[in-house]
């Protein structure tokens, strides 16, 4: 079984406003991530906010530490609840390429690209939390390269949207 997991903690400080709830082509940024994982994953859940279309998670230990965070409770959720992978992406990956899963399969692996764009394994959850409560870098970086995981080259970077500028290039494209 596959857990889908969006990572939404981050602080949009570049955005300026609450980036999950910015609309592109009419849906917010946090549903179309959901339905997008909802598409390859089993269940799907969101990390790093209280409320969303989908059941939501605190951050691991706490908040503020990054996507690396995100992803251990994601890890430790999916560990606790017999999922064998977990499926990452961030609130704002949009254009996700049709054949993600079959890129990133077999877990671990992740988009060269962005690395919270991601296939992993539920029992790396420990190593995950190991680096978080560790003194080295907190990075999603850190954490594949522990978990053995595989970088992924794509013909197609998937969007970013970090900044109202991103949003309104991405408004513009005719593509939904």
């Amino acid at each position: 079984m596959i857990l889908g997991v969006v990572l939404a903690g981050g602080q949009s400080s570049r955005f300026g406003s609450d980036k999950a709830l910015a609309e592109l082509h009419g849906r917010t940024l946090i549903a179309r991530a959901v339905d997008n994982l909802s598409g390859w994953c089993d269940h799907v859940v969101i990390v790093g906010r209280a409320t969303g279309p989908a059941p939501c998670l605190p951050d691991w230990p706490r908040p503020g530490m990054g996507p690396l965070a995100g992803l251990a409770a994601a890890l430790t959720y999916a560990q606790d609840e017999s999922y064998r992978t977990v499926l990452s992406c961030a609130v704002d990956s949009h254009s996700l390429p049709a054949n993600l899963l079959e890129l990133l399969s077999p877990a671990p692996a992740y988009l060269e690209a962005q690395p919270v764009i991601g296939h992993w394994l539920a029992s790396s959850a420990d190593t995950a939390r190991n680096i978080l409560l560790g003194e080295g870098s907190h990075s999603m970086m850190a954490f594949a390269d522990a978990a053995g995981a595989r970088s992924v080259k794509t013909a197609a970077k998937p969007a970013n949207i970090n900044t109202p500028a991103d949003l309104a290039a991405m408004e513009q494209d005719n593509g939904i």
